[in-house]
C-alpha cells in the first residue's frame, strides 16, 4: 500500500539516507528505531516532504507522491507529527485540531477524535501551550487524524512523556489504527512503546538498514545494543 523504493537524502555534501528501500502494508505499523543522529527523523521528513529526495521514490496506493509538496502528500493520505509536537501555543485545543482540516472548511471537529482523547474534549477551550507533554502529542496526533490519513507518520511520540501516559498512547495507537483502518510509520528510541504497537522494526545505522526484524521472530537484545550508546 506504501511504498518506498532506494531513497537517497542528502544536507549539503553528506549523504544522510541510503538507498532505502521498505514496504508497507495496509494496517501494518513499522518502527524505525536507531540511536540519535543516524537517520530516522530525516527519513520521516523525507516522506513526507519537508527535506528533498536527491534520488529515489514514493507510492501510496498507487500512486506517486516523490515529486509532490508537503501539503499535497498530505492529500493524498499520509500525515505527520513531528518531533516535539510543534503545537500552535496560543491557539485553543479546538483551534489546534480545525488546522488540520483545511480540506474541510467550516466542519466542526469529527466525534471520533474525542472518543480517542477524550482529554482533549475536556479541554478543548484551553490553550494548547498550557497542556502537559503527553496532551500535547495526544493533541498532535489528534491534528493529524483529522486530515483522514491511509499513513500516519510519528517522530518520538514518546519524547518527555510519562511512562504511566505512554502506556496509554501505546493503547490509543493501537485503536486508532484498528478503528480508522490506517497504517503508521514511527521513529522511535524506547523499545518497550515499540513492542507494544509495531509489526516490524528496522534499525538505521548511518542513514542505512543494518536489521529488520518482525515482532513475533524479534531479536530484543540485538534491537537494544543498537540503542545504546
Amino acid at each position: 500500500m506504501f511504498t518506498v523504493d532506494r531513497l537517497n537524502v542528502y544536507y549539503g555534501e553528506s549523504h544522510v539516507i541510503r538507498s532505502v528501500s521498505f514496504a508497507l502494508a495496509e494496517g501494518e505499523t513499522v518502527a524505525f528505531m536507531g540511536r540519535n543522529g543516524m537517520g530516522k527523523t530525516t527519513l520521516l521528513k523525507s516522506l513526507i516532504g519537508i527535506i528533498p529526495l536527491r534520488s529515489g521514490s514514493i507510492d501510496l496506493s498507487g500512486k506517486d507522491l516523490t515529486r509532490l509538496k508537503s501539503y499535497e502528500r498530505v492529500a493524498r493520505g499520509l500525515a505527520y507529527v513531528p518531533q516535539g509536537r510543534m503545537i500552535f501555543s496560543q491557539l485553543t485545543v479546538e483551534e489546534n485540531i480545525l488546522t488540520g482540516m483545511e480540506h474541510l472548511p467550516g466542519r466542526p471537529v469529527p466525534e471520533y477524535v474525542y472518543s480517542f482523547f477524550p482529554v482533549l474534549r475536556e479541554m478543548k477551550r484551553r490553550r494548547g501551550g498550557n497542556l502537559s507533554g503527553g496532551q500535547q502529542q495526544q493533541l498532535a496526533i489528534a491534528r493529524a487524524l483529522v486530515a483522514e490519513p491511509k499513513v500516519l507518520i510519528l517522530d518520538e511520540p514518546t519524547e518527555g512523556i510519562q511512562p504511566s501516559i505512554i502506556k496509554e498512547l501505546a493503547k490509543t495507537l493501537n485503536q486508532i489504527k484498528t478503528e480508522r483502518k490506517l497504517s503508521i510509520v514511527l521513529a522511535e528510541q524506547v523499545l518497550s512503546f515499540a513492542l507494544e504497537i509495531s509489526d516490524r522494526f528496522v534499525i538505521i545505522e548511518k542513514g542505512e538498514f543494518v536489521y529488520e526484524g518482525a515482532r513475533a521472530s524479534v531479536d530484543q537484545a540485538r534491537i537494544h545494543s543498537y540503542l545504546t550508546v
